[in-house]
């Protein structure tokens, strides 16, 4: 063991923040602890670009598919607010194309763009970037995840291509209703839908297994834990989340296909239709509802969680002070995702569930705010007293934070039994998700793209584009969804293809034509986005190295952006936190993590 610690000295020096005492430097550490990785070097365009197992070219796939089925759901959302802006005004909004469009734009937005952002995009793009990794330790599998993940697209895409087309169960797929005839796409649109789920599970966890094996196997020497940047905490836990989590819905896809291609009755209880009893019986609605919400709380946070790092990362860099309370920090990221696995009922209040059970799932919606209130006063508290720099990725982060409070205190009131079940479908409910799952998450990925560009392709987005595209999506955002709460409170019901008439929704007619223009204005101003994206990829004013002034280890590979390996023929060597930003006794603004203290030796860092 004592030749495996010489020669490998890591120099640390450390002040405690509290007491103002030098901690005992650590001067060795161990070896390599395993050969360094071999990487797959392309032999040609096609091993480059299309079958690439580079964890970055990966993310950059990933983000471009969801980004295209994602303009997708942006335009059936249109098609919708038109229908209830504007009744009976265009003839190819139907009753069943409005339930079409509203099914497979929640799950394309949940599943499909939200969530393959977040854990394929930056997943694949950050982390072995930010631990110090060449790549991801299976790139083969890696790559596989992610054709996995287009198939998935596909065979989705396909659906509105089939004999009645798209299903139209509403995006939660509720049985027996989703297979019986009269629901629309209930032959060949639902299995298409439950095919392409499953293929998304699988492909995900091929993916997901990578991305924990990286974190805890792969980091650079001197990458403990508590160095990793908040953005990889994020992603990790999130990844984690979805592994236990997917499994629920992967075989309540199974099940429910069974159910509609072979008559089975794992969901399918005793009916009568038309005077005639079907074959079916026995079976449990309510245990899809179980199963599914098993997953769909959880999948909340496999959204939220990365968006939480990722924020923390982007107020920390462009206010340039170190994040408030970085362990509290971490330890509420993984207590959110403990906790998000015993709160899925409260989305069943109105199912006839034991009161007892209602009072339990309350309190725990309850308490999980607790950790969550924490990140946002830590994050208020990073904010006090810093050097704001109002960029546009801070633009987004504010906008973030304060759409997530918003969007939370509204989960209050949900999470409450006895006020969820007159709100339950309705308006308010649309709102809630909306903001919390919608736009605060989106936030996050408007933010993160225009502070990562750069590192992608050496160039800045047009800024005053930039600036346009954060006041109309964040106050367009609250023209929407804001009355929607006051829909909700006088009883307007969600997912009805028209209002109908009552003395009591007459000032909602006024409102949904107002919420619609407002839709399409802000869904324009995401075709602005795009356009900004691919016209500075070759126009964009160019970048210099660290334009942001980080720490983190993305921003200090030898080329610039990096390119395969990402870090030349040395790893780093990690020797502090990613947030070493003012630090005193530095004639330094910010000190990076491969910095070791000889450099900076009368800097009083924190001690990590």
């Amino acid at each position: 063991m004592s030749e495996e610690y010489t020669n490998n000295k890591i120099e640390t020096k450390a002040v405690d923040s509290s007491s103002g005492s030098y901690a005992p430097p650590i001067e060795k550490v161990p070896a390599k602890e395993a050969p360094e990785q071999e990487l797959y070097h392309a032999k040609s365009f096609w091993t480059k670009w299309v079958f690439s197992q580079d964890a970055k070219v990966i993310g950059v796939q990933y983000g471009l598919t969801a980004t295209a089925i994602g303009l997708i759901g942006l335009v059936l959302s249109w098609g919708m607010r038109l229908q209830l802006g504007f009744p009976e005004t265009f003839s190819f909004l139907g009753p069943a194309t409005y339930y079409q469009s509203v099914t497979m734009h929640g799950m394309i937005m949940v599943i499909y763009l939200l969530t393959a952002l977040f854990l394929g995009g930056f997943g694949n793009y950050l982390i072995p970037l930010m631990v110090g990794a060449r790549d991801m330790v299976f790139p083969y599998v890696n790559m596989v995840s992610y054709w996995m993940f287009l198939v998935a697209v596909l065979v989705f895409i396909s659906s509105f291509f089939v004999p009645g087309g798209p299903t139209g169960a509403g995006w939660t797929l509720y049985p027996p209703q989703a297979i019986l005839p009269g629901t629309p796409g209930s032959e060949y649109g639902i299995v298409l839908m439950l095919i392409s789920l499953s293929l998304f599970v699988i492909g995900f966890t091929m993916g997901g297994l990578n991305y924990v094996i990286t974190v805890l196997q792969a980091r650079t020497r001197g990458m403990t834990l508590m160095r990793m940047p908040l953005t990889v905490w994020g992603i990790f836990t999130a990844t984690v989340l979805a592994l236990l989590a997917f499994p629920a819905l992967l075989v309540a896809c199974i099940m429910m296909t069974l159910d509609s291609l072979l008559g089975t009755s794992f969901f399918m209880p005793d009916i009568f239709t038309m005077g005639e009893k079907l074959k079916t019986g026995g079976g449990s609605p309510i245990l899809f509802q179980h199963l599914f919400w098993f997953f769909g709380h959880p999948e909340v946070y496999i959204v939220a969680l990365p968006a939480f790092g990722i924020v923390s990362d982007l107020i920390s860099v462009h206010a340039r002070k170190n994040i408030f309370g970085c362990r509290m920090m971490v330890w509420a990221i993984v207590i959110i995702g403990a906790l998000s696995f015993v709160v899925w009922a409260h989305h069943m209040y109105v199912s006839g569930m034991n009161p007892y059970f209602g009072f339990f799932f309350a309190t725990t919606t309850l308490i999980i705010a607790v950790p969550t209130a924490i990140k946002v006063y830590n994050w208020v508290l990073t904010l006090w007293r810093g050097n704001i720099h109002l960029t546009i990725p801070m633009l987004f982060a504010l906008g973030f934070i304060v759409t997530f409070v918003n969007g939370g205190i509204t989960g209050l009131f949900l999470g409450n039994v006895i006020i969820d079940i007159p709100l339950s479908d309705t308006y308010f409910v649309v709102a809630h998700f909306h903001m919390v799952m919608g736009i605060a998450p989106l936030m996050v990925v408007f933010g993160a793209i225009y502070h990562w560009y750069p590192l992608i392709t050496g160039r800045h987005l047009n800024q005053t584009l930039g600036k346009i595209h954060f006041w109309v999506t964040f106050v367009g955002a609250y023209a929407i969804y804001f009355p929607m709460h006051y829909l909700g409170f006088i009883g307007v019901p969600r997912r009805y293809f028209e209002m109908y008439d009552s003395p009591y929704m007459t000032s909602g007619v006024g409102l949904n034509q107002f919420i619609t223009v407002a839709a399409l204005i802000v869904g324009f101003t995401q075709i602005l986005f795009l356009y900004n994206i691919f016209t500075s990829w070759y126009k964009g004013e160019k970048s210099e190295r660290n334009p942001w002034k980080a720490n983190s280890l993305e921003w200090h590979t030898p080329d610039y952006p990096p390119t395969h390996g990402n870090f030349g023929k040395e790893l780093p060597v990690v020797y502090r936190w990613p947030y070493d930003f003012s630090v005193p006794g530095s004639d330094k603004e910010y000190i990076p993590q491969n910095v070791p203290p000889s450099q900076v030796p009368t800097a009083k860092v924190e001690i990590t």
